[in-house]
């Protein structure tokens, strides 16, 4: 029987694309070109799992591919992500493999923009499942990377966005927990915080991608944090106008109704 392409739903369509993606041979008969490109349209269906097979099968042929590496690493840390609890082993692991893959990436091809920022993105989420003092000593390499993804890419967004929560979670810690930091842990960098800093920089990154809600549920806690609450407001409104774009999108969205909801009974 001959089955008519127009008869076929597009989820059904998708879902037999994806199924021949991930047959053995066909997965073996790519180059990692090929399987970099199928990867990428993997993530614009929001398919994550099957956009990371496809990474790992480039890898598997070349485990030092810059582009493989690197969108790997953002692959297993939006999974993480996904992951439900405060606690988990499975995403700690999942975060743990993305911060492999990205120093892969930056040991590649050290002038890459995307691999120093997959790293410094992979290890923010790495240390969520460390304690304060490594979290505190992983803090100046975050930085670090950041920064060199600016100055390779200055329209880097992403990298905007972690120097922004970078300088806010340093301000969120105690006054005890910055001097702990800077006199016994060698962290001096600390210093370098301020809630200025971090509404400059969240606030760039507003200005170069504005269509990304992230950004703007970021620079709301931020304004919060600095009792801008109106301003805070108008980021959360600005989220709820917006269209998902991203897997994550739905449920920063539900964070802001909820974060809106508690500014209203200030």
């Amino acid at each position: 029987m001959i089955v008519r392409t127009s008869s076929i739903s597009s989820v059904t369509l998708v879902l037999l694309v994806g199924a021949l993606w991930l047959r053995p041979a066909f997965l073996a008969a790519q180059k990692p070109a090929d399987h970099i490109a199928l990867g990428m349209s993997a993530q614009e269906l929001h398919d994550p799992r099957t956009a990371l097979q496809h990474y790992q099968a480039a890898l598997q042929q070349d485990s030092s591919n810059y582009e493989a590496n690197w969108r790997g690493a953002m692959t297993l840390g939006t999974l993480g992500e996904q992951v439900p609890g405060s606690k988990n082993a499975e995403r700690d692991s999942l975060y743990s493999q993305a911060v492999r893959y990205a120093r892969r990436a930056v040991k590649s091809n050290p002038a890459g923009a995307d691999g120093h920022f997959a790293l410094a993105a992979s290890l923010g989420r790495e240390s969520l499942g460390l304690g304060k003092k490594d979290r505190i000593r992983r803090a100046g390499e975050i930085r670090s990377e950041a920064l060199r993804t600016l100055a390779l890419n200055p329209r880097h967004d992403g990298a905007y966005h972690i120097l922004g929560r970078w300088n806010a979670e340093i301000m969120r810690l105690s006054g005890f927990s910055r001097f702990f930091a800077k006199r016994f842990l060698g962290a001096g960098v600390f210093k370098e915080a301020s809630w200025s800093q971090a509404t400059y920089y969240m606030e760039k990154a507003v200005q170069l991608d504005p269509a990304r809600i992230y950004h703007h549920l970021e620079l709301a806690e931020i304004y919060n944090d600095q009792k801008r609450y109106k301003d805070a407001s108008a980021q959360l409104h600005v989220v709820d106008s917006l269209p998902t774009r991203e897997i994550m999108d739905s449920v920063y969205k539900r964070q802001a109704a909820s974060f809106q909801r508690r500014l209203a009974k200030r």
